[in-house]
């Protein structure tokens, strides 16, 4: 995300904020949003069918009931998922293939001695509720090749091979189970017994004022993302072409992500023009606090549309992404990796609305790096915010 704002677009300079801010400027919802043609290196990847929210495919009790209009064989003991036996799993020879793809084996995962591949696509399918569809009558032979071409039939073979869904554990157990374990091992690190849960602290209770402004914080937040969400039938669509590596595409795809980086910059700007005492500042100070903030608000609400369970990131409601989405964008794997940890690392926190309103208008107002010249600073100087009404308020309030 970071990157977006430094990309070589002849619509959108450095200084989009000075623009962006003129109180007399018109309604940024009536200009078109900039483009940029540029050729772009991208890894070759083949685009995944979408999911839905539904669980009606991953309930099916006949793996042929995933496919509409095909009517189900008749009843044979090859198509019935064979439970294993309980108990420990067979010790492993290193040459065994996977009962899905053929790919090598790691191991006995959800019942079936499967790859790390199929493991994770099963996984991921079922935390989902994943519904796919086959383009080809939903027959087609399941190998190291056509696992990445055809979702349903991989689906189909990982229930026809036994993998059950009751085995997978949800992101709430993982967690839970990932703490116990840290929590047992730190005990027995040390050995010394966990100590016993403290009552939980009084936090000094918050004056009106207070709570009053972070109502308004809130409310204009949500204010700034429902006027962003008009603007999504703007943005440019992301390429359906039949050859993904096409100039055009990438050009499309590249153009994509940079509009979405404008609808983001002109909702920080808007919501910095409505926090109590922003204003009251210099044009100077204001574009040096909207320069110097932009990246890091930014990064702020990419984590806030992080969904943990798809690994992905969501704008505007309509526009999801992985990892592999950002690489065709053309952004760089060393540049990507850290976006998604840190979406990661704060989607644990669990910040509610309030939170991060406060967050982003802190950051806002942070001088940030002090070698971003303005036009009335040459020298790098920080802006003036000491004497911001909203700063004051967020200092006095109780530590807690």
């Amino acid at each position: 995300m970071s990157l977006w704002l430094e990309a070589p677009v002849p619509d959108v300079s450095p200084d989009c904020a000075v623009e962006l801010w003129e109180p007399d400027a018109r309604d940024a919802s009536s200009q078109p949003l900039g483009s940029s043609s540029c050729t772009l290196r991208e890894e070759s990847s083949t685009p995944q069918s979408a999911g839905s929210t539904s669980r009606v495919g991953l309930e099916a009790t006949e793996p042929t009931a995933l496919l509409p209009g095909v009517e189900a064989p008749p009843e044979s003991t090859e198509l019935r998922p064979q439970k294993r036996k309980k108990g420990p799993a067979p010790k492993m020879l290193g040459n065994e293939l996977c009962s899905v793809c053929g790919d090598k084996a790691s191991g006995f995962h959800y019942n079936v001695l499967s790859c790390e591949g199929c493991k994770g696509f099963f996984r991921r399918s079922v935390i989902k509720g994943a519904r796919y569809v086959c383009h080809s009558g939903g027959h087609c032979p399941m190998d190291t090749y056509m696992r990445r071409k055809c979702q349903e039939c991989r689906l189909r073979k990982c229930r026809q091979a036994g993998m059950r869904e009751e085995c997978v554990l949800s992101e709430e157990q993982i967690r839970l189970k990932k703490l116990k374990r840290q929590e047992e091992e730190q005990a027995q690190a040390t050995s010394v017994p966990p100590r016993a849960s403290s009552p939980p602290q009084v936090l000094p209770q918050l004056s009106p004022e207070q709570l009053g402004m972070i109502e308004k914080l809130v409310a204009a937040q949500q204010q700034c993302n429902r006027r962003s969400f008009s603007d999504r039938l703007r943005v440019t669509p992301w390429p359906m072409a039949p050859d993904p590596q096409s100039r055009e595409a990438r050009q499309q795809r590249f153009a994509h992500f940079t509009e979405l980086a404008i609808v983001s910059v002109q909702e920080i700007v808007d919501f910095a023009k409505q926090l109590p005492g922003f204003l009251q500042l210099s044009r100077e100070d204001q574009i040096a606090l909207l320069k110097t903030s932009a990246i890091e608000v930014m990064l702020l609400e990419t984590s806030r549309r992080y969904n943990p369970g798809s690994e992905s990131i969501t704008f505007l409601k309509d526009f999801s992404y992985n990892r592999e989405d950002f690489a065709k964008a053309g952004l760089q794997v060393e540049f990507i990796n850290p976006i998604f940890e840190f979406s990661r690392a704060m989607n644990e926190l669990q910040l509610n609305d309030a939170e991060f309103a406060l967050l982003i208008a802190i950051s806002i107002f942070s001088a940030g790096p002090t070698h971003v010249p303005t036009d009335a600073n040459e020298t790098g100087e920080p802006p003036d915010t000491e004497q911001c009404p909203f700063r004051a308020s967020i200092c006095a309030a109780p530590a807690g």
